[in-house]
């Protein structure tokens, strides 16, 4: 696949975005750790984040209907750049009893981003022929778990040579440059039809798509069981799991969640170069990824051996990934794409919502059941997602919408 002019300037503002994120993020929990010396504090981080992506994920609609894709992305991009200027100026006076500040801001660059993702999702298959989706799904799900495994490390390190405000402003210098990156994308027409409808009309047209083509209905219930599944996999869960199940320094946390991103890429990298060995058995391997998901991570639950948790993770990581490059392609050809958009914000919402309650159910069933019971609950949640995937197999094709 030869990458055209639009897919890269996709990807690569996406991915100085996505650098920016995870820069800024770090920044950010450090910033508030220092200032309020409280861990509580800082995990509302994250909380903040799902939070503002979920009511995002709600409301892009009403948006998309009246803005042009390209543009809506640029523009989110380009908000979420002046908001980080905003906050790089709000580090210079903050204290302990006005760190909250932050959070404010930090809801409202989450805002734009939740409206980004789904766009960008969306955008893929505009400037990717259908053929090819694939491998287009393959190289951006490569690039982004690269980064998330890189850039934590990065900017941990970023942070002992250079001040959290400076670290922002790096950050803004990255914002900005993806800016104008997707400012220079080529304009789609993402409307079927200038009739609008009404602001609750929209909000539901996403939800409507969902119920009513068969295959996306499956996604989504697939996408909720897998979404709760995720959760054992946050770094308070897994941490728990590495002191009391394993019996190991807290080293072993960060080589088991390096194994699992390992995993992930590795994923990406295989549907990237069998991608038309994939698209022929595209039900097959959404089908045969979820089966040995749930497999490895019931076997992770048993085990007590640090080395073969590294391998059991990432095989959860790498057959993870093998089933959503397909599932990816499938959504994005299972409608037309101008309905796209509304899928994916549907979506987002389910993903966002869940797993923000997921996360906060799996914590408590871990304090009163166990830390091996709720990576049992997930394996057998992935087991549900199997017998699913594998009734509705005939389902999981690449259709050629127009």
């Amino acid at each position: 696949m030869k990458l055209n002019r639009n897919f890269s300037l996709l990807l690569l503002g996406q991915s100085l975005a996505n650098i920016g994120d995870v820069l800024y993020i770090v920044s950010v929990i450090s910033t508030i750790f220092v200032l309020s010396g409280s861990a509580i504090a800082a995990s509302f981080v994250p909380f903040t984040i799902a939070s503002s992506m979920f009511i995002s994920s709600l409301l892009t609609p009403l948006l998309v209907e009246k803005l042009n894709l390209k543009w809506l992305l640029a523009g989110s991009q380009i908000a979420k750049t002046i908001l980080l200027l905003i906050l790089g100026f709000m580090l210079i006076g903050l204290t302990g009893d006005n760190y909250y500040f932050i959070f404010l801001i930090i809801g409202w660059i989450a805002f734009f981003d939740g409206c980004a993702n789904p766009i960008r999702q969306t955008l893929t298959p505009y400037y990717v022929k259908p053929e090819h989706l694939i491998q287009a799904n393959g190289i951006s799900e490569t690039i982004t778990q690269v980064i998330q495994a890189g850039m934590w490390f990065v900017g941990s390190s970023l942070l002992i040579i250079m001040s959290s405000q400076q670290l922002i402003w790096l950050v803004g210098g990255l914002f900005l440059l993806a800016s104008l990156l997707l400012c220079l994308l080529e304009s789609v027409n993402n409307h079927e039809t200038t009739e609008l409808k009404g602001k609750f009309e929209k909000i539901k047209e996403g939800w409507k798509t969902l119920s009513n083509t068969p295959v996306l209905r499956r996604i989504a219930w697939i996408e909720f069981l897998e979404t709760i599944a995720a959760t054992v996999w946050i770094a308070a869960i897994l941490y728990v799991f590495v002191n009391d199940a394993l019996n190991v320094d807290e080293k072993w946390w960060g080589f088991i969640n390096g194994a699992n991103f390992l995993g992930l890429i590795l994923g990406s990298a295989y549907c990237i170069k069998y991608s038309s060995f994939v698209e022929k058995k595209i039900g097959t391997f959404i089908f045969v990824g979820s089966f040995l998901s749930f497999l490895f991570t019931i076997l992770f639950s048993l085990n007590s051996i640090p080395m073969i948790s590294l391998f059991l993770s990432l095989c959860v990581g790498l057959f993870g990934q093998i089933k959503k490059i397909p599932q990816q392609t499938v959504i994005q050809t299972s409608v037309s794409k101008e309905q796209l958009s509304t899928v994916y914000t549907s979506l987002g919402a389910i993903g966002t919502g869940i797993f923000g309650v997921g996360s906060l159910v799996m914590g408590v069933l871990a304090d009163l059941l166990g830390i091996r019971i709720v990576f049992v609950i997930s394996g057998l949640l992935l087991a549900v997602v199997s017998t699913i995937a594998h009734k509705n197999k005939q389902l999981f094709v690449r259709n050629v919408m127009e």
